[in-house]
Order: C-alpha cells, then sequence, then structure tokens
C-alpha cells in the first residue's frame, strides 16, 4: 500500500453508503473514503452542487475488538462523471458533518494505514 500524505488521507476502500438526494434513495459503495468526502458509483446522474444525505456504516477497529459506527452528515457533489460501464462515478465533499462524526471516519482510515490495530 502507497503512503498517503495528505492531512486527512483517503483509503480505498468498498464501504456500504446510502446517499438521498433530490426524492432520491441510492445504496452504493464507496471507492475511497476519507474524513472530508467519498468518491462512489451511482446509477443516475446527479449534478454537482446538489445537496445530499449521507450515512456510512464503518467496522472500526478497538482494542476490544470490531465496533460497527453509524455517520450521518450531509455533503454536496463536487464532481459527476460518466462512467465507462454505465451510471456515474461522483466525488461528495462533506459539507456539514459533526467533528465527532470526522474523528469516526479518520479513525477507520487510519486503522489500515497504519496497520496498528488488528481485529478478531
Amino acid at each position: 500500500m502507497k503512503r498517503e500524505r495528505r492531512l486527512h488521507p483517503r483509503l480505498d476502500h468498498n464501504l456500504p453508503v446510502k446517499i438521498a438526494a433530490g426524492g432520491y434513495d441510492f445504496s452504493t459503495t464507496t471507492q475511497n473514503v476519507s474524513s472530508l468526502g467519498a468518491y462512489c458509483h451511482i446509477g443516475k446522474y446527479i449534478p454537482p452542487f446538489t445537496k445530499i444525505a449521507i450515512k456510512l456504516n464503518l467496522p472500526v477497529c478497538t482494542e476490544h475488538g470490531k465496533e460497527h459506527y453509524d455517520v450521518e452528515c450531509n455533503g454536496v457533489i463536487v464532481r459527476s462523471e460518466d462512467a465507462p460501464d454505465g451510471g456515474f462515478n461522483v466525488a461528495i465533499f462533506f459539507n456539514e458533518i459533526k467533528e465527532s462524526q470526522k474523528k469516526i471516519i479518520a479513525k477507520y482510515v487510519n486503522q489500515f494505514i497504519s496497520q496498528e490495530v488488528t481485529c478478531q
């Protein structure tokens, strides 16, 4: 795995994510995630600058084993691109997220970057 040097590192992981936008609900997976945003594939075009609601369920390793945390926040689509196999790849910026929720995502990402904690 290459070393991530960003202040808020991205992790290339497929995590289940639920997105609600303009009366549509999408269940998909992330292609990458950080405490500032996510990149994922959806089947319907959502234009840039659309406000969305996001829900992630993160399995975080702790000294007591794996714990699951729900992260709910609001975001905005910052980029929407045609995907080669159909649908759209969207970049999401988490523009309304509590600091506690950011920390959960950061802990999830860092457990893979640092490789310090092993889950049972």
